[in-house]
């Protein structure tokens, strides 16, 4: 779609405070998707065990549930943007201790899982605070093409960190951990550096409703709880990024660059997609769209679960990206519009909890389902109970359904 002021990408990317905004999530990413690459090829060559990749997701996950309540307080009652910058360094913090640990030949098992309980703590206060942040730089107007640009950053992110992290990789552990920390800095760097006229943050005082009017606020909203719901169960259910390194070296017999590739095959449908919304936002039958997108999900993960061809597991993995990013479009862009910015934080955070989590515990699942049954079938009924799940919520959430288009 045209804009009448110009390409809207630039009239976005000219507006400082987003484009360091944008910046500062790109390279916060690229550094988290580096250091995902060094961790899971380390851990995976320390013990050969499917079991061990998930304890990777369930180190991250558990501190995200523990301080869920906790990051929405913070969220809306601090400046957002000194709180992502915290949360940048103290994941910088983490990786030079990853870097320290490959030099000093004391990374093992345990060492890993701890950092990344750290990792996962810093990351429980930096997503939801990312989001809240969003409708803070740009108008309501230019909300869902923001989304779908800070979308892209998150996907050109997913592209490049992969690639890079293979590559480093390759080079030595000690050099893919280094990056990532210098990155992270830099991520910090750019948070700090936004400015903006910040509303004044009600210093309430803390009550037991205080803290959980996050999840009374999605509960009253059949729309947000469906849309919540249904994103928590898709990326729980399909998500098989835990078994990446298996299907890397025991399925598709490559190494840590194929690693690489499989990770950012997603990421590149994802941001072709991010572009395309971000050019045209949805404006028609929102609802069936975000169906036919997680089915379509779906449906790829079975695709990539059955190959044994690099080409069409790449090729599987791009569509599971660019079906992935539409729903998360639409879920964001449905929860800040129905959001007032004094609960986004405790919104956002309940959010976090519920769809970002997922990905940590969705690896969990894989990798436990896989030691059970095999990398195989474990891929093919995450796929299978993503599609189920879309066609239940179909019938449960018929608002969700009815949706045309995201003002209302």
């Amino acid at each position: 779609m045209s804009d009448p002021e110009g390409d809207p990408s630039r009239s976005l990317f000219g507006h400082a405070p987003f484009a360091l905004f944008w910046f500062s999530r790109v390279l916060s990413t690229v550094a988290f998707q580096i250091q995902a690459v060094a961790v899971g090829w380390t851990i995976y060559a320390l013990t050969d065990s499917a079991f061990a990749l998930g304890l990777v997701g369930l180190a991250q996950f558990l501190p995200m549930v523990a301080l869920t309540l906790v990051v929405g307080q913070v969220a809306d009652r601090y400046d957002r943007r000194r709180v992502i910058a915290i949360c940048q360094t103290v994941e910088a913090t983490a990786a030079i201790a990853f870097t320290l640990g490959t030099l000093g030949g004391w990374l093992g098992r345990d060492a890993i899982l701890a950092l990344l309980v750290v990792v996962g703590a810093a990351r429980a206060f930096e997503g939801p605070t990312l989001a809240a942040l969003v409708p803070g730089l740009v108008s309501r107007a230019e909300l869902q093409r923001a989304t779908a640009w800070s979308a892209s950053a998150n996907q050109t992110a997913q592209i490049v960190g992969p690639a890079i992290g293979g590559l480093l990789y390759a080079v030595g552990p000690t050099a893919a951990f280094a990056t990532a920390a210098t990155m992270f800095l830099a991520a910090a760097v750019c948070a700090s550096l936004i400015r903006m006229v910040a509303p004044a943050r009600p210093r309430e005082r803390v009550t037991l409703a205080s803290i959980f009017s996050g999840i009374v606020f999605i509960r009253s909203r059949p729309v947000l709880l469906g849309v919540i719901s249904l994103d928590l169960f898709a990326v729980l259910l399909g998500g098989a990024t835990a078994l990446l390194p298996i299907y890397a070296r025991d399925i598709l017999g490559t190494g840590p660059w194929g690693l690489g590739l499989l990770r950012a095959a997603p990421a590149v449908g994802a941001l072709a997609m991010s572009v395309v919304l971000g050019r045209n936002p949805m404006e028609h039958r929102v609802g069936p769209t975000l169906f036919v997108a997680v089915i379509t999900f779906g449906l790829a993960t079975m695709l990539f679960g059955i190959s044994t061809d690099l080409r069409l597991s790449l090729a599987a993995l791009a569509l599971l990206g660019a079906s992935d990013v539409v729903s998360v479009v639409i879920r964001f862009a449905l929860v800040q519009l129905q959001t007032p910015d004094e609960m986004r934080g405790r919104v956002s955070a309940v959010n976090y909890l519920f769809v970002g989590t997922s990905n940590q515990l969705g690896e969990f699942e894989s990798g436990l389902t896989a030691a059970l049954f095999g990398a195989v079938p474990a891929v093919l009924l995450g796929g299978f109970g993503t599609v189920l799940v879309a066609l239940l919520w179909m019938r449960i959430f018929p608002q969700l359904r009815r949706i045309h288009s995201l003002e209302g």
